[in-house]
């Protein structure tokens, strides 16, 4: 179980994340620097309890119109090895002490644990408090036997630009999640789905 500790961090994730996005490709550029606010999101448990895994949303409001990232990110007490590229900056936790931050789905921790709550085997849990299932997150399945399947990483597809868009056809399954928009409505999409091999 994640321990959720209520202290500072330094940079914050949104100052990480401001610098961050406009250098990916996915992001889509408004002329000036990000607006971030925090969206939603959930978290999954590192059975190791090592690494912690956020799935988070932010919207940024510097253009006309407001775009909802999702930003799965890990927390990591040493660097990733061969994972530079997906390096989103470190930060000084107020209890845990340096923490390395990642692009997620770069990060073999996340990428397991992601394809274990497609198959059933891992609980989505409330982004801000410790040991709290978040039901609202729902997940389809329709692959083979969780005991048997060998869906790699490479099947999962993670989307990052969010909308209120219906689940792909084809897809062995999907994970669904809300968000709130800046003038408070709520939404719902995918977050991730997963592909037939």
């Amino acid at each position: 179980m994640a321990i959720i500790h209520k202290t500072t961090m330094s940079p914050g994730k949104l100052e990480l994340l401001a610098a961050w996005l406009p250098a990916q490709p996915w992001y889509l550029p408004t002329g000036r620097p990000p607006a971030l606010a925090r969206a939603g999101g959930f978290r999954l448990d590192d059975p190791e309890g090592e690494v912690g895994i956020e799935f988070m949303v932010v919207t940024d409001t510097s253009g006309e119109e407001p775009t909802a990232y999702h930003v799965p990110l890990t927390y990591r007490g040493a660097p990733l090895a061969g994972a530079e590229a997906a390096l989103v900056g470190t930060t000084e936790h107020g209890v845990l002490g340096r923490r390395w931050v990642y692009d997620g789905p770069h990060d073999p921790v996340l990428a397991a644990q992601l394809l274990a709550l497609f198959q059933g085997r891992a609980v989505p849990q409330a982004q801000s408090l410790s040991d709290t299932p978040d039901p609202t997150v729902t997940t389809r399945y329709d692959g083979p036997d969780p005991a048997v399947t060998r869906a790699g990483a490479d099947a999962l597809t993670v989307t990052r630009v969010l909308g209120d868009a219906a689940p792909a056809t084809g897809s062995l399954g999907e994970v669904t999640a809300g968000w709130t928009g800046p003038d408070g409505t709520a939404h719902r999409g995918v977050f991730a789905s997963l592909a037939a091999r």
